[in-house]
């Protein structure tokens, strides 16, 4: 039996997010962590000024960033654009 995600987590897996949505509070860290043997990476949509810019995540490589201000942040892999997610920052 499987541990539970954490509720930070995020899990790169079958050329997806997972969650596709994830919701935290203002100044949650939040960990991707890519289980693909494919590179991706985590990266902020264009125009929308975000905040997340990853380096191409090898295999079991993280990423980890900490939302510090409310809002929605929409991202993708830069190299996979089809690969979309959200986080929801709630005050």
């Amino acid at each position: 039996m499987s541990a539970p995600a954490a509720a930070n987590a995020v899990t790169i897996k079958n050329f997806a997010f997972s969650p596709a949505k994830l919701t935290v509070k203002t100044g949650t860290k939040v960990t991707w962590t890519n289980t693909d043997p494919d590179t991706h990476t985590v990266t902020s949509k264009q125009g929308s000024g975000g905040p997340l810019k990853s380096a191409g995540l090898a295999t079991n490589a993280t990423y980890s960033y900490t939302f510090t201000k409310p809002g929605t942040y929409a991202y993708y892999c830069s190299i996979h654009p089809f690969m979309t997610a959200t986080v929801e920052v709630t005050p």
